[in-house]
């Protein structure tokens, strides 16, 4: 083996460009990270500050509700079973009728918040169980015997009596009608022609391939139930073990097969992505969930309509529609075009802003010295916070934030780095494919970086959590990713207006995200819309934002995999721009300094942007809430950089 530098040899074969930076990225000095304050006194709060912290008469109410919600749906965990529906229904229920019944008028403003925004998750939990309600509908002619499972399950959590014969009856019997439904989707060889095999496929249950692929996701929920009902018995229970062990092994496996040809034959996804995780058996752990990006199958998601994105829209407080909110990206994005062809003049190409782009990405560091670029660029922007008074960043907040890698399987579905007190670095592994690492390079370079660091850190995710922990803890509750994701943005406006990026390739590697951003609404709710499939999706990002196509891919799959509700993406920009306009409602007008502004949004708690404003701005309030914020319409104009 070569005794060369891993970067020159790199370079020898074309993995590394002759642009790459040293670990320090440009101008960046050589730093470490403070280990410890100097005084540790700094890191403690004065307690009777602390005493003097204001809160909500209703704080412990909303901290009774969660409390009583969490201890519900661990009990009742039998995924979408009618016994889970209705207690969690009436449970809702109960509650809305119980707020409903208080003296809202008696209470003060942080009290008025805090009832606005309970009523307004009942309210959203009561919708979001229709909604899927309907959802579970559609997928019941493929599996007609869900609740005959699912039953099994929560007699055991009831605590009943197991009849080990009785129970091995069921399992047979809902065996014979797996098998039935797969041989109506699946014909046997034998009948793979002629007459026969179109009328059995004509009788085979019709629903649409998104329906088909969330009747395959449940099926795994179910087996993993199934499986966990089965081993509370087995080995256990002596008589149940022997009536039901052959049994269970037959069903589990006709579950598995059902999975793969409902994939096969309803989803379009064929050859081994299609099947589930090997599991079940007498002594298996629980069925894995399945990796869909590790597979590298097709995106599938499941689109909400305009019905339900203006459901979601109302939760969140937005009084636009979907076609609205496109627009204002739109908007957006044209500014952001317009400065990148400014960088792009200043650089010597042009208004080719892609061109300039590329040699943005191509100044990656070198392997290994990814976590050192990210120190060094955290500590360039808690370096320039620190110079101005902005908003308080605790010494504590400053010294416990720790740093991970990520795993190639989570960089095929995050592949830029995640943040909180953990920040999550993405970058090239050895055992990755030599194209893998090209673009973990290049997507993650110190431009690119350098723009969301502080979005990650301070004063960024880790501080909004450090907060939130600390003041109005009952308030994560209400969490939305327009404060969460949000306020994050709204830093990267803030740093953009205040000079923190002179350098022409400093100002396209915030503007990528920026455009990032805007794309982000315009897909993912042209999807939910029903414009845009995931193919398109993904060119439209390669098309509109400078990233790799991996990259864009990970980014539409992580959209649309069912881990983020349908308008997160969309969130980022729009939470920024309400807080943009709150900005200049309240600092640029006069009314609050700039520090009191941003420590009050950090404590008051997660929560829809309208109700920031109420809290903040003291704007009226209602039992239904603010009266809708127009916020599109008093947006400060971005700050553009001259031409040079």
């Amino acid at each position: 083996m070569s005794n060369r530098p891993l970067s020159s040899a790199l370079l020898a074969c074309g993995l590394l460009l002759p642009a790459v930076l040293t670990a320090q990225g440009p101008g960046i000095p050589p730093s470490t990270r403070q280990q410890f304050p100097a005084d540790p006194k700094a890191s403690v709060p004065v307690v009777s500050q602390l005493m003097r912290s204001t809160t909500s008469e209703l704080a412990d109410v909303v901290t009774r509700f969660a409390a009583d919600q969490a201890a519900l749906q661990r009990r009742y965990d039998g995924n979408d079973s009618p016994v889970q529906r209705r207690r969690m229904r009436a449970f809702f229920t109960a509650w809305r009728e119980q707020l409903v019944a208080h003296d809202f008028e008696r209470l003060s403003q942080e009290g008025k918040v805090d009832y606005v925004l309970l009523d307004n998750h009942l309210r959203y939990q009561l919708d979001l169980m229709t909604r899927e309600e309907r959802q579970l509908a559609e997928v019941t002619p493929l599996l007609p015997f869900a609740d005959t499972l699912l039953a099994l399950h929560e007699a055991r959590r009831d605590l009943l009596s197991i009849n080990g014969q009785q129970a091995a009856r069921t399992l047979a019997i809902v065996t014979l009608q797996v098998d039935s439904l797969r041989q109506l989707l699946e014909p046997s060889p034998a009948r793979a022609s002629g007459d026969s095999a179109r009328a059995s496929r004509a009788a085979a249950p019709r629903v649409s391939r998104t329906a088909g692929n969330r009747a395959a996701e449940r099926l795994d929920r179910i087996r993993a139930t199934v499986g966990q009902w089965y081993r509370f018995y087995s080995g256990y229970d002596p008589m149940f073990t022997w009536w039901a062990a052959n049994p269970y092994q037959k069903l589990d496996e006709a579950m598995r097969r059902y999975a793969q040809t409902i994939r096969q034959r309803v989803v379009g996804i064929q050859g081994a992505n299609a099947a589930p995780a090997p599991g079940g058996g007498a002594g298996a752990a629980p069925t894995p969930p399945r990796n869909a990006a590790a597979a590298n199958e097709p995106i599938i998601g499941d689109p909400i309509g305009a019905e339900g994105l203006a459901m979601d829209l109302r939760h969140a407080m937005v009084p636009y529609t979907a076609d609205e909110l496109i627009a204002i990206a739109e908007r957006e994005y044209a500014f952001n075009e317009n400065e990148a062809k400014k960088a792009a003049r200043q650089m010597g190409f042009g208004d080719d802003w892609k061109a300039a782009m590329e040699k943005v990405k191509n100044a990656y560091v070198e392997p290994g010295r990814q976590p050192d670029l990210i120190r060094d660029l955290a500590n360039e922007a808690e370096a320039f916070f620190g110079k101005h008074d902005w908003v308080t960043i605790p010494a504590l907040a400053r010294e416990d934030w720790r740093m991970e890698m990520l795993s190639p399987e989570r960089q095929r579905v995050s592949p830029f780095f995640l943040g909180g007190e953990n920040i999550l670095v993405s970058y090239p592994t050895n055992d990755m494919t030599d194209e893998e690492k090209m673009m973990s390079m290049r997507g993650n370079n110190p431009h690119f970086s350098r723009a969301t660091v502080f979005h990650e850190l301070n004063p960024g995710h880790h501080l909004q959590g450090f907060m939130t922990a600390r003041y109005n803890p009952h308030r994560r509750l209400f969490n939305t990713p327009f404060w969460n994701e949000g306020m994050a943005l709204y830093w990267e406006f803030f740093l953009w207006d205040h000079d923190f990026h002179v350098r022409p390739e400093d100002r396209l590697g915030a503007l990528a995200w920026r455009m990032h951003r805007s794309a982000r609404i315009v897909f993912s709710l042209s999807f939910h819309l029903g414009k845009m499939t995931p193919e398109q999706c993904i060119e439209y990002l390669v098309d509109k934002v400078p990233f790799e196509r991996a990259n864009s891919e990970a980014e539409v799959r992580r959209s649309f995999n069912g881990s983020y509700s349908p308008i997160y993406q969309a969130a980022y920009m729009l939470g920024g721009l309400q807080l943009r306009a709150l900005y200049k409602e309240l600092v640029m007008s006069g009314r609050m300094k700039e520090r009191e502004f941003h420590d009050a949004l950090y404590r008051g708690g997660p929560m829809p942007i309208a109700m920031v404003r109420a809290r903040v701005a003291g704007t009226p309030l209602t039992r239904d809430g603010a009266a809708p914020w127009r916020f599109a319409e008093q947006l400060p104009p971005h700050r553009p950089f001259p031409v040079r």
